[in-house]
């Protein structure tokens, strides 16, 4: 989601190994990879430990003997996760980031993954992200992406719409499978239905003069490392990583307040949480912009419309890639009820948030 990122000369040049890993057989290849990045480790030691947190990617940490303190990720890629995901650049985005140490360290890449390191650290859930010391963490850490400016004084553009719109030509019109076929067609909204509210999404959002900055795309809970010891939080997986809508960037992450394997959506952050927290936010980005900490209650309010009508385009967003994923993905998750219940939030959500006016 972004059209140029521009990669720092100092930043570590990043190996691209020509190995495919099996996502079922994976240690044969793993182990070649290790071989590469360390050496020195002794293949029969290492060991391998598959997360589970993801519905993407399959993500195995390696590590040798029971020494944890230097774990290497191994992510392998979902199939045809390339059709909405541009790997190029994730890689920039991954390479930027880490140079403003926004990001752990990038190994390499292989044929289907990459590979990169270990950040110590507790993945978050929703309860977490609603207490006030954490949460001005994260809008704290948000700030930090969005203030990393473009390069050479380039206007950066947000490829938002023109990513959607490639989404909603990849989208299934059915499925083989006859129940799920019979779900698509009774939950989910028309081709036609969703065309005219992806077009009225562009015309009233792109009206909104939202920021375009730098943008994580994907902040869910479990993309966030609260780091207890240190005070801080790390966000992590740059997949959606690059030049968004400002307000995007948090309503999505306001949206993940749901969570996601059981969405409540009476989670979504209430007005007054909202408004601590982008207050934490705008006084963060000015810091990080060198315009001074005072925020006033009118630049708040302005965020707050911004960032819920973007709420919005979040839910579509996912909606779209949820069904592509419905038809594509191997990975055991319903994606297409998940795709329901992203639609069916988007229309109950669309009145009251459209509703909302800028202050005079």
């Amino acid at each position: 989601m972004a059209n140029y990122i521009h990669v720092p000369e100092s930043a570590p040049v990043v190996p691209k190994l020509d190995v495919t890993v099996d996502e079922h057989d994976y240690r044969p290849a793993a182990l070649q990879l290790i071989k590469a990045l360390r050496p020195h480790w002794k293949p029969t030691e290492v060991k391998m430990k598959t997360f589970t947190d993801g519905i993407t990617n399959k993500l195995i940490g390696c590590y040798e003997g029971g020494a944890q303190e230097d774990v290497v990720l191994v992510r392998i890629y979902g199939n045809k996760t390339e059709l909405f995901v541009d790997r190029d650049n994730e890689v920039k985005s991954f390479q930027v980031l880490h140079a403003h140490r926004c990001a752990p360290r990038l190994y390499c890449t292989f044929n289907n993954g990459l590979c990169y390191e270990f950040l110590e650290g507790v993945a978050l859930e929703p309860e977490h992200i609603r207490n006030p010391a954490i949460f001005r963490l994260i809008a704290r850490q948000m700030a930090k992406y969005h203030a990393i400016h473009a390069h050479n004084g380039w206007v950066p553009r947000s490829d938002l719409w023109h990513t959607m719109s490639k989404y909603f030509s990849l989208v299934p019109t059915r499925f083989d499978n006859l129940e799920k076929n019979q779900r698509l067609s009774s939950q989910v909204p028309s081709p036609v239905c969703l065309r005219e509210e992806l077009l009225w999404l562009q015309q009233s959002l792109s009206k909104l003069d939202s920021p375009v900055v730098l943008c994580h795309n994907d902040l869910l809970c479990k993309n966030i490392i609260y780091q207890q010891a240190g005070g801080h939080v790390k966000f992590i997986d740059y997949e959606y990583a690059g030049y968004n809508y400002q307000a995007y960037d948090i309503g999505n992450h306001f949206n993940e307040f749901a969570g996601l394997n059981e969405v409540d959506y009476s989670l979504y952050p209430e007005r007054s949480l909202q408004l601590q927290w982008l207050r934490a936010y705008l006084e963060a980005y000015k810091e990080y912009k060198d315009q001074g900490t005072e925020v006033s209650e009118a630049e708040v309010e302005v965020l707050y419309v911004q960032v819920n009508n973007f709420a919005l385009a979040s839910h579509f967003f996912w909606g779209l890639w949820a069904l592509i994923q419905a038809q594509y993905s191997t990975i055991d998750f319903d994606f297409l009820g998940y795709a329901v219940l992203r639609f069916s939030q988007y229309f109950k959500m669309k009145p009251e948030v459209t509703a909302l006016n800028f202050p005079e």
